[in-house]
């Protein structure tokens, strides 16, 4: 049990969160990125609401991967489907915070991939 920092990159925004108050938002496991995200108005996609049936909550972990709950065979199955796939990868709506932690891929691409799909667009945003 604990207060626990999350940073959203490339936001750079770090929320403080309190474990026992989880959920937070009701989407995704309860005190999962996505929950916390969403409770802090920070912008994760999830197309599916949550149930681990897509990968548009994928973020990389760039801290404190020790922190977040294990991995699930779903999880793990759905994630090789994810584009920018690392070995950090994970789905914001099953990685429950239980320390600190920073990711990367705040609308569900890793910053990098932001930056190359807003190449392609002529306001360079990406979407």
């Amino acid at each position: 049990m604990g207060v626990y920092k999350v940073t959203f990159l490339p936001l750079n925004k770090t929320v403080e969160v309190d474990d026992e108050k989880y959920p937070l938002a009701d989407h995704g496991k309860p005190g999962s990125l996505l929950d916390i995200a969403l409770a802090h108005g920070i912008d994760l996609e999830h197309n599916c609401g949550g149930s681990c049936a897509c990968t548009t909550c994928h973020v990389v972990v760039r801290e404190g991967e020790e922190n977040l709950s294990e991995m699930q065979e779903d999880e793990e199955d759905r994630l090789d489907t994810a584009e920018g796939l690392t070995i950090h990868s994970r789905l914001g709506c099953q990685a429950v915070v239980r320390g600190d932690v920073v990711v990367d891929g705040v609308h569900g691409r890793p910053e990098g991939q932001q930056r190359e799909a807003a190449r392609g667009h002529p306001d360079g945003v990406a979407r």
